[in-house]
């Protein structure tokens, strides 16, 4: 089967940095992993590419590559805001008619919002700029404290690490959650953010100490799924009241107690739905979520399919995870 194909679209002067976070993610070979990927880099004008560090990088490939590709990804765009030049535009305009994924990290935003793509949508981009992409595309409702916004069909993140949250994530959507961790293990990184969860930088505030840090009590937390996990056993675990709790989750985490540890659950589900045979009472039981019929109302409305259409698409019995790329 044909790798899908992703394109990331270069401008100088390119940040190396967000075009790493898509070819880390998209375009790395690792010892026991398939590879269902082909990336490359493409710019307006194919040949030497200043970078904002220094040296040039030699692309070869102009704006036809973005005709064939499957994902198409902007990494960062500088000086945001600046217009783009007509032949990008509509290059971009193309790919997302045929069905590409257009995809943006960072200050790439602006050209997605530039190209139209964003009208009417929710989108981010680094905290510093939101403003500034809200003011100058009042169509595009610009959400300033997320790490990424996923429509399916676009996709746009907030600054720099932000974007390997989201490529992990589209390689979750893409290949499941199980393989996505295997991914981010690689790369030594957490295996999933959610999307909605608070970009750091927000607005200044004193520094937290370390005992305040929740991750203590979300590794422990972890561990337990097939527990109960109440809100006042997480309080009496963290030494603090469930108030106090409460605060710290949405203060780190942008989220509840509650949600974080459903989000944690139905990522548990997913990878032993990929990677076992064991019955969907029994996956609900060992992820604390109690009946099949639960797990399947939780799993629904977080992912829009059952726990039986998940696993026929990414369990590790498909005929393709074995004898393809994928």
């Amino acid at each position: 089967m044909n790798r899908h194909r992703v394109v990331a679209l270069l401008n100088p002067p390119q940040s190396p940095f967000e075009l790493a976070c898509a070819s880390e993610v998209f375009g790395t070979v690792r010892p026991g992993l398939a590879m269902p990927y082909a990336f490359r880099v493409c710019a307006a004008r194919p040949g030497p590419l200043p970078t904002t560090v220094g040296y040039s990088m030699l692309v070869d490939a102009g704006l036809d590559a973005l005709e064939e590709a499957d994902t198409v990804i902007v990494p960062g765009w500088l000086p945001p805001g600046a217009p783009v030049p007509a032949g990008v535009l509509e290059a971009l305009r193309a790919a997302h008619r045929r069905a590409a994924r257009i995809v943006a990290i960072c200050t790439g935003a602006f050209v997605l919002a530039q190209a139209g793509l964003l009208d009417g949508r929710r989108a981010t981009t680094h905290w510093r700029r939101t403003g500034e992409l809200a003011a100058a595309f009042p169509e595009v409702r610009v959400a300033a404290d997320v790490l990424y916004v996923d429509h399916g069909d676009v996709a746009t993140s907030a600054g720099s690490g932000a974007g390997i949250d989201l490529c992990l994530h589209l390689v979750r959507t893409d290949h499941g959650a199980a393989y996505a961790t295997a991914v981010a293990r690689s790369m030594v990184l957490p295996p999933h953010r959610e999307g909605s969860q608070l970009q750091y930088a927000a607005p200044p505030a004193p520094p937290a100490r370390v005992d305040d840090s929740l991750a203590p009590l979300l590794e422990w937390a972890a561990t337990r799924l097939d527990s109960p996990l109440t809100l006042g056993r997480l309080a009496e675990r963290a030494g603090v009241s469930s108030r106090t709790l409460a605060r710290r989750f949405g203060e780190q985490l942008g989220t509840s107690p509650g949600q974080w540890l459903l989000g944690q659950r139905l990522d548990a589900a997913r990878a032993l739905l990929e990677e076992t045979d064991l019955p969907v009472d029994a996956v609900a039981t060992r992820v604390g979520l109690s009946s099949a019929v639960n797990l399947r109302r939780h799993f629904r409305a977080a992912l829009g399919t059952t726990p039986g259409a998940y696993r026929r698409t990414f369990g590790t019995g498909r005929t393709d995870r074995t004898n393809s790329p994928f």
